[in-house]
């Protein structure tokens, strides 16, 4: 071959491969790939795999992510020395980054529990081991995803039966043996406790021994009234909390924007005209987006569930993970220095929902008339319906002083946290307010 037709067969098959990428690009933004995505459930967005966010891919192709990660990590050495991390939160991901792996394996790995006496449980606590509390109840076999354990009721060799893949779980404990872990969790919904023997070995303590103990405690361990009604409240030393700016996200044409290529509309025909509020109202062949001036922006699918296709009946594991790839695409993507964690899941007759919340710097930013940072819900499998509250907020680099947690827990009487009020002002200062949503 001579060279001016070898230089011609490179030139085409550059041209080949270029039209190749650009075909399937096309296909992507004009929706060709809706259906095939919603055949295959949880086929995460673009979006998501270009943020690099960690997760687990099951055998079928489905990737899932976690949609919160816990808001305390305890980290107890020999002797019962605590290290706890709460309300730094790039402190708290590099922790829960080397700490996540632990809790997965010793999942993973755990044989049928037992239940411990409420003494045992505060016993295994003082062993050197590590200590996760998300900031509302977690059902196990959504944990399992976020962890990459395999599916209780598809793994028959799974050591821990079926029926436990129902109970609620909020705070959990790996204890390191000389050989083995061991794992130690309560049922949220009994207020029961539970210990289980692990496959997973302790080596990966190792791991945790660059963080030195920083006076953090349990409240039960402070002996202060109150405490006994939330023993297992983490309390940490400092008082100073950062104070956070609210702003608006940007016009409500971007926002509308934002909302149709979230809820895969974003190629589609559509007519806007003004509300009588001063929303933005756009309407499809097949939705319905108002778009307020506050930021807060509802979706309805018109046409209902596809008719010619069979109703998916989904996992809640594989719904929770459908909403936060719609919330991470909207209201996560323009959220600023605060994050959208999972809060709640709701079942109905053939109806269910699932909602997020706002968190940053440890504390739950509270919107107005109990708003969520986004809720979805879902009926054969789709997203019927949906409510996004965009906001963004960013630390403005300035503190205030709040009381003493010990004092806090004194005057509540019980489990208190950290919040932030978005009511209007510009200026978002902390606060503790009782453990409650």
């Amino acid at each position: 071959m001579t060279k001016a037709k070898r230089a011609v067969e490179l030139v085409k098959t550059a041209l080949i491969v270029l039209l190749s990428v650009s075909a399937m690009l096309l296909a992507w933004r004009t929706g060709i790939f809706n259906d095939f995505a919603a055949a295959i459930p949880l086929i995460s967005s673009v979006a998501d795999l270009m943020r690099g966010a960690t997760g687990t891919v099951e055998p079928g192709g489905a990737t899932y992510m976690e949609a919160a990660r816990p808001l305390s990590i305890v980290i107890t050495s020999e002797g019962g020395r605590r290290f706890g991390v709460k309300y730094d939160t790039d402190l708290r991901n590099a922790v829960y980054e080397r700490a996540s792996s632990i809790l997965g394996e010793a999942l993973g790995s755990a044989s049928a529990p037992v239940e411990i006496s409420e003494e045992q449980w505060r016993a295994s606590l003082s062993r050197p081991g590590v200590f996760f509390e998300y900031i509302t109840p977690v059902r196990l076999s959504v944990l399992d995803r976020w962890l990459g354990v395999p599916m209780l009721d598809s793994a028959p060799d799974a050591l821990i039966p079926d029926s436990a893949s129902d109970v609620m779980l909020r705070r959990m404990f790996v204890a390191f043996g000389e050989d083995r872990s061991r794992l130690y969790y309560q049922d949220h919904d009994s207020g029961r406790f539970f210990g289980a023997d692990t496959a997973s070995a302790a080596g990966k303590a190792q791991e945790l021994e660059i963080y030195n103990a920083n006076d953090a405690m349990f409240a039960f361990e402070t002996g202060i009234i109150g405490s006994e009604n939330a023993p297992y409240m983490l309390i940490m030393p400092g008082t100073s909390h950062p104070d956070v700016r609210s702003a608006y996200v940007g016009s409500q044409e971007l926002l509308l924007e934002i909302a149709r290529d979230a809820f895969g509309h974003i190629n589609e025909d559509f007519t806007t005209y003004p509300g009588g509020e001063g929303e933005l109202v756009c309407v499809g062949t097949q939705f319905r987006i108002t778009v307020y001036p506050d930021g807060r922006v509802l979706y309805r699918r018109l046409d209902g569930p596809p008719l010619d296709r069979e109703a998916h009946h989904l996992r809640e594991s594989e719904m929770i993970e459908r909403a936060r790839v719609l919330a991470a695409d909207s209201v996560g993507a323009t959220s600023g220095d605060a994050e959208v964690f999972f809060e709640f899941f709701g079942r109905g007759e053939g109806v269910y929902s699932v909602s997020f919340g706002y968190y940053i710097a440890g504390g739950r930013v509270f919107l107005p008339e109990d708003r969520h940072a986004a809720w979805v819900r879902f009926s054969d499998g789709f997203a019927m319906e949906a409510e996004l509250n965009f906001r963004n907020f960013t630390f403005t680099g300035e503190y205030s002083t709040l009381l003493f947690e010990r004092q806090a827990l004194a005057a509540a009487g019980g489990e208190f946290m950290l919040s932030y009020s978005d009511a209007g002002a510009e200026i978002l200062n902390p606060s503790w307010v009782k453990y409650g949503f």
